[in-house]
This record gives C-alpha cells, structure tokens and sequence, in this order.
C-alpha cells in the first residue's frame, strides 16, 4: 500500500473486492480471508459484472479477486469496464476453471495473475500479496498457457473470435464432447434434456463451420480447451 507521499509502505491490510456469482463461496472466501485481518480486508463484493463494476469503482481496492464466469459478460468485462476508468485496480482471477480460453482471456483483458479455486488460504494471501505489488501470479500449468500464447503455440485471436461465437452453455457441451461424454451423460451432467444436448451441439458444430463430432473433438484440443 502507499502512503499520500506515495511512498511504499508496510503491506496490509490489501484492500480486497471479491467478485464470485456464487454467495455461498463468497461467505466461505471471506470467512478465510478473515483469519488473516493483518494481511487483507474485503471491502466489497460483486455478483455480476454490473455490481462488480459499482463495488470496484466505490471502493478501489488494491485487488480484485474475480472469477471468470459472471452474468453480464464475464469476468474479463469486468477488467476492461473498471481499467477504462481505473488502470491501476489490480485483478487475480480466482476461478474454478483452468480452461486455456478462460486464462488467456482474463489476462488479455488485463488480469494480473491467474489461480483456481484449489488454492490454500496461505498461498492465496500470499498471490494477493504479489499481486498487489505489480507481481504476477500463476500456477505451473497456467502459466504454461500464457506462455504459448506469447510464443504464438496458441492463436489467440482465433481462440477469442471462434469462442465469442459460443454461449457459455455451448462453451460447457464443447468441452464435455471433446472429453468424450455421451449425448446422454452430458444430459445428466448439465441437467438439460437429450433433446437440448442435440440442439447445442448442432448450433456449436454451425457457428465453427465444423462437420461432425471428430472436429470438433480436434478444434477444441488444438487450442488446450481439455
């Protein structure tokens, strides 16, 4: 943190904002983050991107926590509303997702480190901590992806462009099809009928002019989806 000189300070508290559509995992993530009251403080939370962008700008935090999936347009939104009034504001996307599209379009936007939603307590604090003083933050396997994305491995405007195409329930039955789920188990997996697993497939299958199943099995491994 910094002073009014805007000399550095002591670390902490961080000032923390967290953004989750899930109330539950926001009571839980403020409940461990309050075992550490010396090291951060959440001063706001957000549910969507609307609300998110409201609680960042009344309160600008040192950092943002943010998971990827929101209502409103996601979490890389969410960066690209805030830093066009707020550079500054710092995002560590937390996220249950370690998807290639989902990491690389958060830090694209402008996020400055990436971990799931496995992490320990300590460790998090720990990644707000660098994040909050310009470091950046990814596990091993993430870090990977940023790293073919710089390199050109993976094309990531392609990803993006095709990607945006999708819903984000077409995004979920392309995954599922390129792990192998049946029609039926993807049914049972997303609680939506046959019927619809069929009508998704048929869209995603149009909307990335692919044929069958195989591509799209092929489409969606090229780029590290699965």
């Amino acid at each position: 943190m910094s002073n009014d000189a805007g000399t550095v300070t002591t670390p902490g508290p961080w000032r923390i904002v967290l953004v989750d559509d899930h109330g539950i995992f926001r009571a839980g993530v403020r409940h461990e983050l309050g075992r550490y009251a010396d090291q951060v403080e959440v001063v706001g939370e957000g549910e969507d991107v609307d609300s998110s962008v409201k609680a960042i700008v009344a309160t600008l935090p040192d950092v943002v926590l943010l998971d990827v999936h929101l209502p409103g347009g996601g979490g890389a939104e969410v960066v690209k509303q805030v830093h066009a009034r707020h550079p500054e504001i710092k995002f560590l996307a937390l996220s249950v997702s370690d998807a290639a599209e989902d990491v690389i379009g958060v830090i694209r936007a402008g996020a400055r480190g990436y971990v799931t939603k496995s992490i320990a307590t300590p460790e998090l604090i720990e990644a707000i901590g660098r994040v909050a003083t310009n470091d950046a933050v990814f596990s091993p396997r993430l870090a990977g992806f940023v790293l073919d994305a710089f390199s050109g491995s993976i094309d990531v405007a392609s990803i993006d462009e095709d990607l945006d195409r999708l819903s984000q329930r077409e995004r979920e039955v392309l995954k599922l099809i390129a792990r192998g789920y049946s029609y039926k188990e993807i049914a049972r997996e997303l609680f939506i009928s046959i019927k619809t697993v069929e009508t998704h497939v048929s869209s995603v299958l149009r909307k990335l002019q692919l044929s069958n199943r195989y591509q799209l099995t092929k489409w969606a491994t090229d780029r590290k989806l699965v």
